[in-house]
């Protein structure tokens, strides 16, 4: 199932606050900061492969109590961060769960070669002619 289709909301907590920087009056008074915590290991929506990869690829965004933590503050209104929060959440959780490509190892092609002999030739050849002309 995709990651869109599942509904994360029972398992999602909020939190709000007041946002920093530059706003004037609103900032001081208006808790628009939105907090999303999501406990990897508890989910019910995820499976035990998908946990692990979860917590590999985003350790850097899991705190020591097992919360992925994903934060907003862009916006003026604390229902338009909440919704940027679930947004980005899903997308983490997307590009964390797609599988990584495997590489194909490829050969340069000959005119590639071609030139990288024809620079070395070149290269050699101003260097030789700087120890004659001494």
């Amino acid at each position: 199932m995709d990651i869109s289709e599942r509904d994360f909301e029972k398992e999602l907590q909020f939190q709000a606050s007041r946002s920093g920087g530059a706003g004037g009056q609103n900032v001081n008074k208006v808790a628009t900061k939105v907090e999303l915590r999501f406990h990897v290991e508890s989910s019910e929506l995820l499976s035990v492969e998908e946990k692990q990869r979860i917590q590999e690829k985003l350790a850097a965004r899991i705190n020591n109590d097992g919360y992925l933590q994903v934060v907003c503050q862009t916006e003026r209104s604390q229902l338009q961060n909440k919704a940027l929060c679930i947004e980005r959440f899903k997308e983490l959780l997307r590009q964390a769960l797609t599988p990584q490509k495997k590489r194909k190892a490829t050969k340069p092609t000959r005119a590639s070669v071609k030139q990288r002999l024809e620079n070395k030739k070149r290269q050699s050849q101003k260097k030789a002619d700087r120890r004659f002309n001494l």
